[in-house]
């Protein structure tokens, strides 16, 4: 029995107080010295030990000293203070592999019945250790700080105020229109035609009189739009923001799962909602009339990512919403830069983590040119040159492999892009492999988006079937280690770069599946999604990806912030870096997770592809 066993801790914090008086009067204190063997591989289960002070390392061989085990650092996982270890023996029936004693070490040892008889009477208790990745860390999250904030941030769209619109039939005169919206005192309406709808602001009625010269007499419906942006009632209230940001719009339609109108919600009504200054900073970008304003506008995204997470929103929403604002400071830099009569003749693309809109802090240029065949543009690399240049300027470190438009190798036309992408397809070299990995996940931002197009679903109709191709494209995801095995050696390491070890293979193989099903989708977390849907994946593995990524991402991220110098010439060096002595020991019960995770991904990649390690 033992009264000084921290039962506030997770996940025993979720117990009852019968519970955590049951487990108190049975939890036993178990002393042990360096190289003990704890509990040993093929022994019946004791129970789930939790670390006191010391360290234990775990191995999966059963035939060495530990002595042997700890100078050939043969273990490949590593326990400290707070964390525990065993439930898997447990549910195994029998320990599976050696856990050694590393230091004198304390534990507490929860024997098998009474963890057992918890696991029955507390369902919250039972999922943190029986449920996959994506369960246990919505578990956390659920008890983090700021929760009341994140649940309120999250809010769906039926849960705010949706207005009900004012709807005219076809035949509404733009005067009598007029007079409705005043004495309804709204700023747009629903015209009816048929079975659609069409949109008509007071910006609108404004620019038909005035400017268009229209008699006050013309039917309403004549200038309605109708290519309505809409959304779904249990959608998230985030997303209606990051749909505002992206298409320019301060209302969009809500529509049920039939299509039918349930009203409409606007920007006034999504910003009342947050405390994030997101579209203050869309607005900023769009009336920047100068380099210097739209510089300015550019260095509040920090600010904002930093508000955003510290509300507890979901790293998802965070990337979309970056995403849409980057997007728009590109596009009009381009704009600034770029003279007009050229825009219809060439497209900008941006590439890598861009093109997935899965950056959060200012992430290195990966970004190219793709022009009309034949154009003659004499100032071509000289502009992009300056839009390089000037983007640094903006804080968007430039790309270390130099893809980047101001490197003609990135200036292509829509033919020879076409031809570079096949060529990449066909040569089965690191650099080629990699470049295409990159190319393939490009996305239009400004200029003429058909360029885009034409040179993509070339390339697509190129590859389709070259089952070849697909297997020397997905074993690029192997060619990092998982670094399991290392864990115990970086508690004094620099650190862990959390790119080669977690993202860039769940990436890079959720792009190959992609590619070969013929999903044009660029962003990971909606590939996996299209992926179930088309049923190539199983949700649980999709879900437990996705969880993975985001965890990845999130924690990249709270060090990049802690690093994060505001001086404009000062890049990060080592974005990627992990120092895992900043980790709590819930973050690196998570970490462990979404590494197995990966670890398990690269052997379904293996069995898809038959490849080789």
């Amino acid at each position: 029995m033992s009264d000084t066993f921290n039962v506030a801790q997770l996940p025993f914090g979720f117990l009852t107080d019968p519970e955590k008086a049951l487990l108190l009067s049975h939890v036993q204190r178990k002393d042990y010295q360096s190289l003990d063997i704890i509990l040993a591989a093929g022994e019946p289960p004791q129970g789930v030990f939790v670390i006191e002070h010391g360290r234990v390392a775990e191995s999966e061989c059963n035939t060495q000293s530990g002595e042997q085990l700890i100078q050939q650092q043969a273990a490949f996982m590593h326990y400290q203070a707070g964390e525990y270890f065993g439930s898997w023996s447990v549910f195994n029936g029998k320990a599976i592999h050696n856990f050694i004693a590393v230091e004198a070490t304390l534990c507490y040892l929860i024997p098998t019945p009474i963890l057992l008889e918890l696991i029955d009477s507390n369902s919250l208790f039972a999922d943190y250790f029986q449920q996959s990745l994506s369960v246990k860390r919505e578990i956390i999250a659920q008890h983090a700080p700021n929760q009341d904030m994140a649940e309120f941030m999250l809010a769906r769209i039926a849960d705010s105020t949706i207005r009900e619109p004012l709807i005219v039939e076809e035949g509404t005169s733009i005067e009598e229109a007029t007079r409705l919206m005043r004495e309804h005192k709204a700023d747009c309406l629903l015209a009816k035609k048929g079975n659609r709808y069409g949109m008509v602001t007071g910006t609108d009625l404004l620019d038909a009189v005035i400017l268009e010269h229209r008699p006050l007499a013309t039917d309403v419906s004549q200038i309605a739009s109708y290519r309505l942006i809409s959304i779904r009632p249990d959608d998230y209230l985030f997303n209606a923001l990051i749909i505002m940001t992206q298409q320019r719009i301060e209302r969009v339609v809500v529509m049920d799962s039939q299509r039918q109108l349930v009203g409409v919600i606007e920007l006034t009504d999504v910003l009342s909602q947050f405390s994030s200054h997101s579209h203050v900073i869309g607005l900023r970008v769009e009336r920047a009339q100068s380099l210097d304003e739209l510089r300015e506008a550019s260095f509040g995204l920090t600010d904002l990512i930093k508000g955003l997470i510290s509300t507890g929103v979901k790293i998802r929403f965070v990337m979309e919403l970056l995403a849409a604002l980057n997007s728009r400071i590109l596009s009009k830099l381009f704009d600034l830069v770029v003279p007009q009569e050229v825009h219809p003749h060439v497209c900008l693309i941006v590439m890598g983590s861009e093109g997935r809109g899965e950056q959060i802090m200012k992430t290195d240029q990966d970004n190219g040119l793709i022009y009309r065949d034949g154009l003659e543009w004499p100032q071509m690399h000289e502009v992009m040159n300056t839009f390089s240049q000037t983007l640094i300027s903006f804080g968007f470190p430039p790309c270390p492999g130099n893809i980047m438009v101001s490197n003609p190798e990135w200036v292509n036309s829509t033919k020879q892009w076409a031809e570079k992408l096949t060529r990449w397809s066909q040569s089965y070299e690191g650099e080629a492999t990699m470049n295409l990995a990159i190319a393939s996940d490009s996305k239009p931002v400004a200029g003429n988006t058909a360029l885009f197009k034409v040179a993509r679903n070339t390339f697509f109709r190129r590859i389709q079937d070259n089952d070849i191709f697909f297997a020397h494209f997905a074993k690029a995801s192997l060619r990092f280690d998982t670094p399991l095995t290392f864990f115990g050696r970086l508690k004094d390491s620099a650190g862990l770069d959390i790119k080669k070890a977690g993202v860039f293979p769940i990436v890079h193989g959720v792009r190959s599946i992609a590619l070969e099903n013929k999903v044009s989708e660029t962003n990971t977390f909606k590939r996996l999604e299209q992926l179930v849907e088309k049923g190539v994946l199983q949700k649980e593995l999709a879900d437990n990806l996705a969880e993975a990524l985001s965890y990845f991402v999130q924690v990249r991220l709270q060090q990049q912030i802690k690093r994060y110098n505001p001086d404009p010439g000062e890049f990060d060096k080592a974005p990627n870096e992990i120092n895992i002595k900043h980790l709590t020991v819930l973050e690196r019960q998570l970490l462990r997770d979404s590494l197995s995770v990966v670890k398990d991904f690269k052997k379904y990649l293996i069995h898809r592809y038959h490849l080789t390690f």
